[in-house]
């Protein structure tokens, strides 16, 4: 199992290029189910989650083919993918698949509008929280669905076709509200979606489903409206930028000091979790084609966040965020408003020297001048990128393993920081 190695205290300096959004290319590529044209995504990041979603797809019969290299790289990366599913072979999504990745239970979406039928797997539990579907089912079954829950399955039926209606969701849901936009594109008449998420790659599944003939409008609000066509045609889309890997560089820029600029990504992404990284202390100013992220010398500074759905701080920043704030000077504090088991990476941030109490959904941090390398272990995604954040930082060597989870969602994260001035690498045994 691959292991990532850090000798912390170097400053980054240089250029980041931000690669297209992991949580915007999954479900524009679950999109393809919903033509038998090809749909074309550029900038596709190339991680473990797509690779996975691809054979997921292929098991549906898609027909998926890969083109497009950066210049001047030995292996491709910002790739471009077709996707042709021209006849659906198969409309049940196994169990050892859907359990490998948990988005893999939106294909009940566009499986359930364009078919009619789908038996999809459960995609049960995940490290951070129960995250159950029951807002998936509801809202497909307010578009007319009829799904039984049976030994581990979601068994869907729409043998009328799906019917547009009004639907609120009781609480905010980015993965919902991407399976009621797809699913309600082929509905018939006019779907409302209430309390709809507003992520940004809400609106980027939105503008390629438009481009593909859907008539979705007020998408990236709480409120969108959804006229139901008869059919969809092929696109070409571009994948928006990882606002994710975005704010995880810019922390770890504020973590370590120096000057980096974080090509082909906006500040509008994450407007929130920005002007938290600015109170800790750096300066961040957009650029042609980027943000440029400077520390100075002074110690960063404590500042108090609560995640929330967007536009709010995002809970993807969280772990991350606790890093940059365990060498503040003063006591900070982070609610967690979004999953309920969020905070496992606080026993490994302890390792490396961090001052973290909890209490319920809140943790207080304690700030400390100096880190210390260690031995640790990721949990999951984004506290492994806390863990690397907080390694670059520490004194001495830093040892990372289960780095599987970095390969989810950093791409080429040991480069991207070398060439940046880090001393980082990947050890395989």
């Amino acid at each position: 199992m691959d292991r990532i190695r850090i000798v912390g205290g170097n400053p980054l300096n240089g250029i980041i290029p931000i690669s297209g959004a992991k949580n915007a290319a999954l479900p524009l590529m679950i999109a393809s189910l919903l033509t038998d044209d090809t749909l074309t995504l550029e900038n596709v990041p190339h991680l473990a989650d797509v690779e996975q979603l691809q054979r997921i797809l292929g098991n549906h019969g898609v027909d998926i083919s890969v083109a497009g290299r950066r210049e001047g790289h030995g292996s491709s990366y910002a790739r471009t993918l077709h996707f042709t599913a021209r006849t659906i072979v198969d409309t049940t999504a196994p169990y050892e698949l859907v359990s490998r990745m948990r988005a893999s239970f939106w294909v009940i979406g566009p499986l359930l509008a364009r078919m009619g039928e789908c038996k999809v797997s459960l995609p049960g539990g995940c490290a951070i929280g129960t995250r159950p579907v029951d807002l998936f089912i509801h809202g497909l079954e307010a578009l007319g669905a009829e799904i039984e829950i049976a030994n581990g399955y979601a068994n869907a039926r729409a043998p009328k076709g799906l019917v547009g209606a009004k639907y609120i969701f009781p609480k905010v849901s980015v993965g919902a509200t991407h399976v009621m936009l797809m699913a309600a594109s082929l509905a018939k008449g006019e779907t409302i979606i209430e309390n709809a998420a507003r992520e940004p790659e809400v609106a980027d599944l939105a503008k390629c489903l438009n481009a593909m003939g859907a008539k979705i409008s007020g998408a990236g609000t709480s409120t969108i409206r959804i006229q139901g066509v008869t059919s969809l045609s092929g696109a070409r889309h571009r994948v928006l930028p990882d606002r994710i890997e975005t704010g995880t560089y810019a922390m770890a820029v504020a973590m370590t000091g120096g000057d980096v600029t974080l090509e082909n990504t906006s500040v509008d992404l994450l407007e929130t979790a920005i002007k938290a990284i600015e109170s800790a202390g750096a300066e961040i100013n957009s650029v042609e084609n980027g943000i440029r992220v400077r520390m100075g010398a002074g110690r960063i500074q404590p500042v108090d966040v609560i995640t929330d759905p967007y536009p709010g701080f995002p809970t993807d920043l969280q772990a991350q965020f606790m890093a940059l704030m365990s060498r503040a000077d003063g006591v900070s504090h982070i609610t967690e408003t979004i999953f309920e088991n969020r905070f496992m990476h606080v026993q490994e941030l302890a390792r490396l020297g961090a001052r973290i109490s909890l209490s319920g959904q809140v943790a207080t941090i304690e700030g400390t001048l100096m880190l210390n390398g260690a031995q640790v272990m990721a949990t999951d995604l984004r506290a492994s990128a806390s863990l690397v954040i907080a390694g670059l930082a520490a004194k001495g060597e830093t040892v990372v393993n289960r780095v599987y989870h970095l390969d989810r969602g950093f791409e080429r994260l040991e480069e991207k920081l070398t060439n940046c001035g880090a001393i980082v690498e990947r050890v395989s045994e």
